[in-house]
Protein backbone atom coordinates (compact mmCIF):
# COMPACT_ATOMS: atom_id res chain seq x y z
CA UNK A 1 0.00 0.00 0.00
CA UNK A 2 1.33 3.42 -0.95
CA UNK A 3 1.85 6.08 1.68
CA UNK A 4 -1.19 8.36 1.55
CA UNK A 5 -1.76 11.60 3.43
CA UNK A 6 -5.27 12.06 2.04
CA UNK A 7 -7.75 12.79 4.80
CA UNK A 8 -10.98 10.80 4.98
CA UNK A 9 -14.32 12.52 4.59
CA UNK A 10 -14.81 12.27 8.37
CA UNK A 11 -11.40 13.78 9.05
CA UNK A 12 -12.08 16.66 6.67
CA UNK A 13 -15.33 17.27 8.50
CA UNK A 14 -13.53 17.27 11.86
CA UNK A 15 -10.89 19.65 10.51
CA UNK A 16 -13.49 22.01 9.04
CA UNK A 17 -15.54 21.94 12.22
CA UNK A 18 -12.51 22.76 14.35
CA UNK A 19 -11.48 25.57 12.00
CA UNK A 20 -14.97 27.06 12.08
CA UNK A 21 -15.13 26.82 15.87
CA UNK A 22 -11.73 28.45 16.26
CA UNK A 23 -12.61 31.37 14.01
CA UNK A 24 -16.14 31.81 15.33
CA UNK A 25 -15.57 31.26 19.07
CA UNK A 26 -11.91 31.22 20.03
CA UNK A 27 -11.06 34.51 18.30
CA UNK A 28 -13.13 36.16 21.02
CA UNK A 29 -10.84 34.87 23.80
CA UNK A 30 -7.97 37.34 23.43
CA UNK A 31 -10.15 40.49 23.54
CA UNK A 32 -11.92 39.06 26.60
CA UNK A 33 -8.66 38.50 28.46
CA UNK A 34 -6.93 41.74 27.53
CA UNK A 35 -8.18 43.80 30.49
CA UNK A 36 -8.11 41.09 33.19
CA UNK A 37 -5.17 41.49 35.55
CA UNK A 38 -4.96 38.28 37.62
CA UNK A 39 -4.07 34.84 36.25
CA UNK A 40 -6.84 32.97 38.05
CA UNK A 41 -9.45 35.52 36.91
CA UNK A 42 -8.31 35.11 33.29
CA UNK A 43 -8.70 31.36 33.69
CA UNK A 44 -12.22 31.68 35.06
CA UNK A 45 -13.04 34.04 32.18
CA UNK A 46 -12.46 31.30 29.57
CA UNK A 47 -15.14 29.07 31.15
CA UNK A 48 -17.89 30.19 28.70
CA UNK A 49 -15.59 29.41 25.75
CA UNK A 50 -14.70 26.03 27.27
CA UNK A 51 -18.39 25.30 27.72
CA UNK A 52 -18.89 25.92 24.01
CA UNK A 53 -15.94 23.64 23.19
CA UNK A 54 -17.58 20.88 25.20
CA UNK A 55 -21.03 21.57 23.74
CA UNK A 56 -19.47 21.11 20.29
CA UNK A 57 -18.35 17.64 21.40
CA UNK A 58 -14.58 18.02 21.14
CA UNK A 59 -14.06 16.19 24.45
CA UNK A 60 -15.94 13.01 23.53
CA UNK A 61 -13.10 11.65 21.43
CA UNK A 62 -11.13 11.06 24.60
CA UNK A 63 -13.47 8.37 25.92
CA UNK A 64 -14.27 4.76 24.97
CA UNK A 65 -17.39 4.13 22.94
CA UNK A 66 -18.66 1.52 25.39
CA UNK A 67 -18.90 4.25 28.04
CA UNK A 68 -20.61 6.73 25.75
CA UNK A 69 -17.55 8.44 24.28
CA UNK A 70 -16.43 8.96 20.71
CA UNK A 71 -12.94 7.39 20.95
CA UNK A 72 -11.04 9.04 18.10
CA UNK A 73 -7.43 8.49 17.10
CA UNK A 74 -4.45 10.61 18.06
CA UNK A 75 -4.24 11.65 14.39
CA UNK A 76 -7.79 13.01 14.55
CA UNK A 77 -6.95 14.93 17.72
CA UNK A 78 -3.96 16.41 15.89
CA UNK A 79 -6.19 17.72 13.10
CA UNK A 80 -8.34 19.54 15.62
CA UNK A 81 -5.37 20.69 17.73
CA UNK A 82 -3.75 22.50 14.80
CA UNK A 83 -6.93 24.45 14.09
CA UNK A 84 -7.82 25.30 17.69
CA UNK A 85 -4.40 26.09 19.15
CA UNK A 86 -3.43 28.28 16.23
CA UNK A 87 -6.17 30.74 17.20
CA UNK A 88 -6.06 30.35 21.00
CA UNK A 89 -3.94 28.08 23.20
CA UNK A 90 -5.74 28.71 26.49
CA UNK A 91 -9.04 26.93 25.97
CA UNK A 92 -7.58 23.86 24.20
CA UNK A 93 -4.92 23.56 26.92
CA UNK A 94 -7.64 23.06 29.54
CA UNK A 95 -8.96 20.14 27.49
CA UNK A 96 -5.47 18.79 26.82
CA UNK A 97 -4.71 18.98 30.55
CA UNK A 98 -7.82 16.96 31.33
CA UNK A 99 -6.92 14.44 28.65
CA UNK A 100 -3.40 14.08 30.04
CA UNK A 101 -4.71 13.48 33.57
CA UNK A 102 -7.11 10.79 32.34
CA UNK A 103 -4.56 8.97 30.16
CA UNK A 104 -3.46 6.67 33.02
CA UNK A 105 -7.06 5.48 33.44
CA UNK A 106 -7.78 5.31 29.71
CA UNK A 107 -4.65 3.33 28.83
CA UNK A 108 -3.77 1.45 32.01
CA UNK A 109 -6.89 1.41 34.18
CA UNK A 110 -8.90 -1.71 34.99
CA UNK A 111 -12.45 -2.05 33.65
CA UNK A 112 -13.72 -1.16 37.13
CA UNK A 113 -11.54 1.95 37.33
CA UNK A 114 -12.74 3.12 33.93
CA UNK A 115 -16.38 2.63 34.91
CA UNK A 116 -15.89 4.49 38.20
CA UNK A 117 -13.67 7.37 37.12
CA UNK A 118 -14.58 8.26 33.53
CA UNK A 119 -18.41 8.57 33.33
CA UNK A 120 -18.45 11.82 35.33
CA UNK A 121 -16.40 13.47 32.58
CA UNK A 122 -18.54 12.03 29.81
CA UNK A 123 -21.77 13.14 31.47
CA UNK A 124 -20.42 16.62 32.22
CA UNK A 125 -17.53 17.41 29.91
CA UNK A 126 -16.92 20.77 31.54
CA UNK A 127 -15.37 19.01 34.54
CA UNK A 128 -11.60 19.33 34.74
CA UNK A 129 -8.86 16.84 35.60
CA UNK A 130 -5.26 17.71 36.46
CA UNK A 131 -2.00 15.78 36.08
CA UNK A 132 0.07 16.46 39.21
CA UNK A 133 3.62 15.65 38.14
CA UNK A 134 6.22 18.42 38.52
CA UNK A 135 7.63 19.22 41.96
CA UNK A 136 9.45 22.32 43.21
CA UNK A 137 12.85 21.01 42.14
CA UNK A 138 11.60 20.24 38.64
CA UNK A 139 10.58 17.02 36.91
CA UNK A 140 13.73 16.10 34.98
CA UNK A 141 14.97 13.42 37.38
CA UNK A 142 11.63 12.19 38.69
CA UNK A 143 12.65 8.57 38.01
CA UNK A 144 16.23 8.75 39.35
CA UNK A 145 17.21 5.27 40.57
CA UNK A 146 18.62 6.67 43.82
CA UNK A 147 15.61 6.62 46.19
CA UNK A 148 17.04 9.50 48.24
CA UNK A 149 16.50 11.97 45.37
CA UNK A 150 13.93 12.55 42.64
CA UNK A 151 10.21 12.74 43.18
CA UNK A 152 9.23 13.11 46.85
CA UNK A 153 5.42 13.03 46.93
CA UNK A 154 4.51 9.89 48.88
CA UNK A 155 1.37 7.77 49.07
CA UNK A 156 1.68 5.42 52.05
CA UNK A 157 -0.67 2.44 52.24
CA UNK A 158 -2.81 2.41 55.39
CA UNK A 159 -5.32 -0.43 55.35
CA UNK A 160 -7.52 -0.02 52.29
CA UNK A 161 -6.47 3.60 51.71
CA UNK A 162 -3.37 5.51 50.65
CA UNK A 163 -2.34 8.55 52.67
CA UNK A 164 -0.89 11.15 50.31
CA UNK A 165 1.60 13.87 51.28
CA UNK A 166 3.65 16.22 49.12
CA UNK A 167 3.72 19.31 46.92
CA UNK A 168 3.25 19.78 43.18
CA UNK A 169 3.82 22.79 40.92
CA UNK A 170 2.54 23.90 37.49
CA UNK A 171 -0.44 21.57 37.84
CA UNK A 172 -2.63 22.63 34.91
CA UNK A 173 -6.36 22.83 35.78
CA UNK A 174 -5.78 22.10 39.49
CA UNK A 175 -7.86 25.06 40.71
CA UNK A 176 -10.98 23.91 38.90
CA UNK A 177 -13.49 26.43 37.61
CA UNK A 178 -14.46 27.58 41.10
CA UNK A 179 -11.01 27.81 42.70
CA UNK A 180 -11.82 24.87 44.96
CA UNK A 181 -10.09 22.20 42.90
CA UNK A 182 -10.34 20.06 39.79
CA UNK A 183 -12.80 17.16 39.78
CA UNK A 184 -9.97 14.59 39.69
CA UNK A 185 -6.19 14.70 40.00
CA UNK A 186 -3.74 12.10 38.68
CA UNK A 187 -0.90 12.34 41.18
CA UNK A 188 2.48 10.87 40.27
CA UNK A 189 3.92 9.71 43.56
CA UNK A 190 5.94 7.01 45.30
CA UNK A 191 4.51 4.40 47.65
CA UNK A 192 7.78 4.07 49.59
CA UNK A 193 10.52 6.73 49.62
CA UNK A 194 13.07 4.08 50.62
CA UNK A 195 12.57 2.16 47.39
CA UNK A 196 13.69 3.24 43.88
CA UNK A 197 11.09 4.41 41.35
CA UNK A 198 11.11 1.05 39.57
CA UNK A 199 9.58 -0.41 42.73
CA UNK A 200 7.63 2.51 44.14
CA UNK A 201 6.54 5.00 41.45
CA UNK A 202 2.79 5.10 41.03
CA UNK A 203 -0.12 7.13 39.68
CA UNK A 204 -2.93 7.68 42.18
CA UNK A 205 -6.27 9.09 41.04
CA UNK A 206 -7.36 11.56 43.72
CA UNK A 207 -10.85 13.11 43.91
CA UNK A 208 -10.45 16.88 43.90
CA UNK A 209 -12.78 17.40 46.86
CA UNK A 210 -10.69 15.20 49.17
CA UNK A 211 -9.82 16.87 52.51
CA UNK A 212 -6.19 17.96 52.72
CA UNK A 213 -5.75 19.39 49.22
CA UNK A 214 -4.73 23.05 49.22
CA UNK A 215 -4.15 25.41 46.27
CA UNK A 216 -1.18 27.43 47.52
CA UNK A 217 -0.37 29.80 44.65
CA UNK A 218 -1.36 30.44 41.04
CA UNK A 219 1.61 31.36 38.87
CA UNK A 220 1.60 34.28 36.46
CA UNK A 221 3.12 33.29 33.12
CA UNK A 222 4.42 35.30 30.18
CA UNK A 223 2.27 33.47 27.63
CA UNK A 224 -0.78 31.21 27.83
CA UNK A 225 -2.15 33.91 30.08
CA UNK A 226 -5.39 32.10 30.91
CA UNK A 227 -3.92 28.67 31.64
CA UNK A 228 -4.27 27.61 35.27
CA UNK A 229 -0.86 26.58 36.71
CA UNK A 230 -1.00 26.48 40.52
CA UNK A 231 1.10 24.96 43.28
CA UNK A 232 -0.79 22.24 45.12
CA UNK A 233 -0.21 20.82 48.60
CA UNK A 234 -1.36 17.34 49.65
CA UNK A 235 -1.49 16.89 53.40
CA UNK A 236 -2.65 13.53 54.73
CA UNK A 237 -5.08 13.12 51.84
CA UNK A 238 -6.79 9.75 52.13
CA UNK A 239 -7.60 7.96 48.87
CA UNK A 240 -9.13 4.53 48.35
CA UNK A 241 -6.43 2.00 47.50
CA UNK A 242 -8.12 0.80 44.32
CA UNK A 243 -7.60 4.26 42.78
CA UNK A 244 -3.95 3.30 42.21
CA UNK A 245 -3.35 2.67 38.51
CA UNK A 246 -1.45 -0.56 38.04
CA UNK A 247 1.01 -1.51 40.75
CA UNK A 248 3.80 0.35 42.58
CA UNK A 249 6.65 0.64 40.09
CA UNK A 250 4.38 0.96 37.04
CA UNK A 251 4.20 4.73 37.46
CA UNK A 252 7.38 5.41 35.50
CA UNK A 253 6.10 3.80 32.32
CA UNK A 254 2.57 5.17 32.82
CA UNK A 255 3.93 8.72 33.12
CA UNK A 256 6.07 8.38 29.99
CA UNK A 257 3.17 6.92 28.02
CA UNK A 258 0.79 9.66 29.14
CA UNK A 259 3.28 12.35 28.18
CA UNK A 260 3.84 10.69 24.79
CA UNK A 261 0.18 11.30 23.93
CA UNK A 262 0.41 14.99 24.75
CA UNK A 263 3.84 15.27 23.09
CA UNK A 264 2.46 14.25 19.71
CA UNK A 265 -0.45 16.68 20.08
CA UNK A 266 1.80 19.56 21.14
CA UNK A 267 3.68 18.89 17.92
CA UNK A 268 0.41 19.52 16.07
CA UNK A 269 -0.54 22.54 18.19
CA UNK A 270 2.85 24.07 17.41
CA UNK A 271 2.03 23.78 13.71
CA UNK A 272 -1.18 25.74 14.32
CA UNK A 273 0.75 28.59 15.92
CA UNK A 274 3.28 28.59 13.06
CA UNK A 275 0.50 28.66 10.50
CA UNK A 276 -1.13 31.68 12.09
CA UNK A 277 2.24 33.45 12.20
CA UNK A 278 2.77 32.74 8.49
CA UNK A 279 -0.72 34.00 7.61
CA UNK A 280 -0.12 37.23 9.55
CA UNK A 281 3.25 37.84 7.90
CA UNK A 282 1.95 36.89 4.45
CA UNK A 283 -1.04 39.23 4.65
CA UNK A 284 1.25 42.02 5.80
CA UNK A 285 3.65 41.39 2.92
CA UNK A 286 0.84 41.44 0.36
CA UNK A 287 -0.74 44.68 1.57
CA UNK A 288 1.91 46.86 3.23
CA UNK A 289 4.34 49.01 1.22
CA UNK A 290 6.29 50.41 4.18
CA UNK A 291 6.11 53.78 2.45
CA UNK A 292 7.59 52.28 -0.71
CA UNK A 293 6.10 51.98 -4.17
CA UNK A 294 5.06 48.30 -4.06
CA UNK A 295 3.94 45.79 -1.42
CA UNK A 296 6.94 44.34 0.38
CA UNK A 297 6.10 40.89 -1.00
CA UNK A 298 7.68 42.05 -4.25
CA UNK A 299 11.10 42.14 -2.57
CA UNK A 300 13.13 38.95 -2.89
CA UNK A 301 14.21 38.90 0.74
CA UNK A 302 10.59 38.93 1.94
CA UNK A 303 9.63 36.18 -0.49
CA UNK A 304 12.55 34.01 0.60
CA UNK A 305 11.72 34.45 4.29
CA UNK A 306 8.13 33.43 3.65
CA UNK A 307 9.33 30.43 1.65
CA UNK A 308 11.52 29.29 4.55
CA UNK A 309 8.64 29.63 7.00
CA UNK A 310 6.22 27.74 4.76
CA UNK A 311 8.66 24.87 4.24
CA UNK A 312 9.12 24.48 7.98
CA UNK A 313 5.36 24.40 8.55
CA UNK A 314 4.77 21.67 5.98
CA UNK A 315 7.62 19.51 7.32
CA UNK A 316 6.45 19.99 10.91
CA UNK A 317 2.85 19.07 10.11
CA UNK A 318 3.76 15.74 8.54
CA UNK A 319 6.13 14.93 11.39
CA UNK A 320 3.25 15.50 13.82
CA UNK A 321 0.92 13.32 11.76
CA UNK A 322 3.53 10.57 11.52
CA UNK A 323 4.13 10.72 15.29
CA UNK A 324 0.40 10.49 16.01
CA UNK A 325 -0.03 7.63 13.55
CA UNK A 326 2.86 5.73 15.14
CA UNK A 327 1.37 6.30 18.58
CA UNK A 328 -2.00 5.00 17.35
CA UNK A 329 -0.80 1.82 15.65
CA UNK A 330 1.49 0.93 18.56
CA UNK A 331 -1.30 1.63 21.07
CA UNK A 332 0.96 4.06 22.88
CA UNK A 333 3.97 1.73 23.13
CA UNK A 334 6.11 3.60 20.60
CA UNK A 335 7.10 6.98 22.00
CA UNK A 336 10.17 8.06 20.03
CA UNK A 337 8.42 10.00 17.26
CA UNK A 338 6.01 11.62 19.70
CA UNK A 339 8.94 12.99 21.68
CA UNK A 340 10.77 14.07 18.51
CA UNK A 341 7.66 15.89 17.24
CA UNK A 342 7.25 17.69 20.54
CA UNK A 343 10.89 18.82 20.74
CA UNK A 344 11.36 19.70 17.08
CA UNK A 345 8.03 21.39 16.41
CA UNK A 346 7.91 23.30 19.68
CA UNK A 347 11.34 24.82 19.16
CA UNK A 348 10.63 25.43 15.48
CA UNK A 349 7.46 27.33 16.37
CA UNK A 350 9.48 29.83 18.41
CA UNK A 351 11.83 30.40 15.47
CA UNK A 352 8.99 30.71 12.96
CA UNK A 353 7.10 33.29 15.00
CA UNK A 354 10.30 35.26 15.54
CA UNK A 355 11.07 35.18 11.80
CA UNK A 356 7.55 36.41 11.06
CA UNK A 357 8.17 39.26 13.50
CA UNK A 358 11.47 40.09 11.78
CA UNK A 359 9.61 40.32 8.49
CA UNK A 360 6.90 42.61 9.88
CA UNK A 361 9.31 44.73 11.90
CA UNK A 362 8.92 46.80 15.05
CA UNK A 363 5.12 46.97 14.85
CA UNK A 364 5.02 43.27 15.71
CA UNK A 365 6.64 43.94 19.08
CA UNK A 366 3.72 45.93 20.48
CA UNK A 367 0.91 44.51 22.56
CA UNK A 368 -1.49 45.55 19.80
CA UNK A 369 0.00 43.08 17.31
CA UNK A 370 -0.97 39.39 17.22
CA UNK A 371 2.59 38.16 16.64
CA UNK A 372 3.80 39.43 20.02
CA UNK A 373 1.19 37.31 21.80
CA UNK A 374 1.95 34.35 19.53
CA UNK A 375 5.62 34.50 20.52
CA UNK A 376 4.71 34.55 24.21
CA UNK A 377 2.52 31.48 23.72
CA UNK A 378 5.07 29.64 21.57
CA UNK A 379 7.83 30.11 24.16
CA UNK A 380 5.98 27.78 26.49
CA UNK A 381 5.88 24.81 24.12
CA UNK A 382 9.56 23.81 24.62
CA UNK A 383 9.34 24.35 28.40
CA UNK A 384 6.16 22.62 29.57
CA UNK A 385 4.72 19.11 29.35
CA UNK A 386 8.16 17.70 30.06
CA UNK A 387 10.77 20.33 29.23
CA UNK A 388 12.71 19.66 26.06
CA UNK A 389 16.08 19.79 27.81
CA UNK A 390 15.35 18.24 31.19
CA UNK A 391 12.90 15.52 30.17
CA UNK A 392 12.31 15.05 26.45
CA UNK A 393 15.88 14.95 25.16
CA UNK A 394 16.73 12.70 28.10
CA UNK A 395 14.03 10.28 26.94
CA UNK A 396 15.69 10.11 23.52
CA UNK A 397 19.14 9.82 25.08
CA UNK A 398 17.99 6.86 27.15
CA UNK A 399 16.59 5.18 24.06
CA UNK A 400 19.89 5.65 22.26
CA UNK A 401 21.79 4.09 25.17
CA UNK A 402 19.89 0.83 24.82
CA UNK A 403 21.72 -1.96 23.01
CA UNK A 404 18.39 -2.87 21.39
CA UNK A 405 17.83 0.58 19.87
CA UNK A 406 16.93 0.47 16.17
CA UNK A 407 17.29 3.84 14.49
CA UNK A 408 15.01 2.88 11.59
CA UNK A 409 12.18 1.31 13.57
CA UNK A 410 10.09 4.47 13.89
CA UNK A 411 10.68 5.49 10.30
CA UNK A 412 9.49 2.08 9.11
CA UNK A 413 6.50 1.92 11.47
CA UNK A 414 7.99 -0.87 13.56
CA UNK A 415 7.93 -0.90 17.32
CA UNK A 416 8.77 -3.11 20.29
CA UNK A 417 7.43 -3.51 23.79
CA UNK A 418 8.28 -0.52 26.01
CA UNK A 419 11.63 -0.51 27.73
CA UNK A 420 12.01 0.38 31.37
CA UNK A 421 13.69 3.78 31.19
Amino acid sequence: MAIDFTLTEEQRGLQAGARDFANRVLRQVEPTLRKIAKAEDRFYAIKPFYDELIAAGFHLGLYPKDLGGGEVSCVDFALAAEELAGVDVNVPTALLGTGLALQPVLRNGTPDQKKRLLPDFIADGTRLAAFAFTEFGGGANFDHPDPSVGLKTEARLDGNEYVLNGHKAYTVNACGWDGKGAHLLAVVCRTDLKKPPGESMAVLMVPGNSPGITIEEVFETVGRRAVNCPRVKFENVRVRADNLIGRPGDGVEIAYQSFAWTAALIGAASVGVMRQAFDTAYNFARTDKRNGSVPVLEYQNVGYMLADIKMRIEAARYLAWKACHQFDISKGRSKELAVIAKVYNSELSVQVVYDAMRLVGIDSYTDKHPLAAKLQDALCFPLYDGGNMGVRRRELHNLFRSQAYDGLASAECRFTEPMKI
